[in-house]
């Protein structure tokens, strides 16, 4: 009898700890914020993710992984990077909401888009 009770006691500790564990692991996660970043990969002509989404603030940073090199442009030139060579970065800071679509001015069929919002 006093085994099944401690049996029993040890199981109901058991699953009161794993609840406890999972409420405060669900607890401590912090939300992401607008600093912590966005990334953009170059590679075998595109861009990837080609489209994304950021809160406004974030800064996005484009990393060029192909053998060639590439840039990051819009069509007004207000995003314009120089000519980046392999493993070479461009970063910006999107302060507004809005959608920007950009390309590589090396080669224009190569098409990305930043949604801010």
């Amino acid at each position: 009898m006093i085994r099944r009770v401690f049996y029993i006691a040890s199981i109901a500790t058991m699953v009161v700890a794993i609840l406890v564990a999972r409420h405060t692991a669900k607890a401590v996660v912090p939300a992401a914020s607008p600093a912590a970043g966005a990334e953009v990969k170059i590679d075998n002509f595109s861009f990837n993710p080609a489209t994304i989404t950021v809160a406004a603030g974030t800064q996005v940073t484009w990393t060029n992984r192909d053998d060639i090199p590439h840039t990051v442009a819009t069509d007004d030139k207000a995003i314009k990077s120089k000519v980046l060579d392999t493993d070479d970065k461009f970063t910006y800071t999107f302060a507004k909401p809005g959608t920007y679509s950009y390309f590589c001015s090396l080669h224009p069929k190569m098409k990305g888009t930043v949604v801010v919002q």
